[in-house]
């Protein structure tokens, strides 16, 4: 049975990418131009998960994805690290002393700022995805534009790479989650990163008592973020990624938090796959 993956653009971009690296098996692609359309092809169940970029290593995390997470009461099953490779492409034949424009997503131009600057000629144009602009390039045989996109999406639209690896942070990478409308229960025995969701009251020293729970229970803390509720003026929902070595552990910070939180929610229980070249 083939499965259905919604991402956030087409085919040839990042998030097709990832599909391509985490999935092993045959996968249909349901193509979303944006994340909250994502969200409803996966509770809608045109497609039976979603692949979801989470947080950057140059422009930190991508809070509205956790909220959008949250609030629809999704799963995260699993997560993938993708190197972004930020190419320029155009036409066959195509020369850089013949582009005009340059068309990408604004974080794609932003993150190859400093290349683009020793082209002080070319005009910058920014496009709303990187794959999609490059599949308008080779339908509409556009001379004299190229667009900054993935290597595959070269490969799928048949566009000559200019300049390869552009971007000015050469390691520049991105987390994508993978999630699901019901749990995928691992083993306990796999399981050794969480992200989770708590509120607290707004009074001294509730944070760091949250804090100190997590440490004694050897949970490592790698990343927290807080988000304002709009409903409730000065309080504040934190989202919250660990990781441990023994399932036991979080399974006993779990038990804690329950108590001490206003509000205590599991996002969801996974396998860490962060790479280790990372810090």
């Amino acid at each position: 049975m083939t499965t259905k993956i919604a991402i956030q653009g087409i085919k040839g971009s990042f998030h097709h990418q990832v599909v391509k690296e985490y999935f092993s098996e045959n996968v249909d692609i349901d193509e979303c131009l944006s994340f909250e359309e994502l969200i409803d092809s996966l509770i809608a169940g045109k497609s039976d998960q979603a692949v979801m970029a989470i947080e950057n290593s140059i422009a930190g995390p991508i809070i509205p994805n956790y909220a959008l997470i949250d609030k629809n009461n999704l799963h995260i099953i699993g997560e993938h690290y993708l190197n972004i490779q930020q190419n320029l492409m155009a036409l066959k034949g195509q020369k850089i002393e013949d582009i005009r424009e340059v068309h990408s997503h604004p974080m794609a131009l932003l993150q190859c700022m400093d290349f683009l600057k020793q082209y002080p000629n070319i005009k910058l144009v920014e496009d709303k995805d990187t794959a999609e602009t490059a599949r308008r390039i080779q339908e509409k045989q556009l001379t004299g534009i190229a667009a900054i996109a993935s290597v595959t999406a070269s490969e799928m639209y048949d566009l000559d790479i200019i300049a390869s690896s552009i971007q000015t942070i050469k390691n520049n990478m991105t987390r994508f989650v993978i999630i699901k409308k019901q749990n995928s229960f691992l083993p306990e025995s796999e399981i050794n990163r969480a992200s989770v969701k708590f509120e607290l009251d707004h009074k001294r020293g509730s944070l760091a008592a949250v804090l100190n729970v997590m440490s004694d229970c050897k949970l490592n803390l790698t990343k927290i973020q807080s988000l304002p509720k709009i409903e409730t003026p000065w309080k504040y929902s934190f989202f919250v990624d660990v990781t441990f070595e023994k399932y036991e552990d979080f399974a006993k910070a779990k038990a804690l938090l329950n108590i001490m939180a206003e509000y205590f929610k599991v996002l969801g229980e996974y396998k860490n796959t962060k790479p280790l070249t990372e810090s």
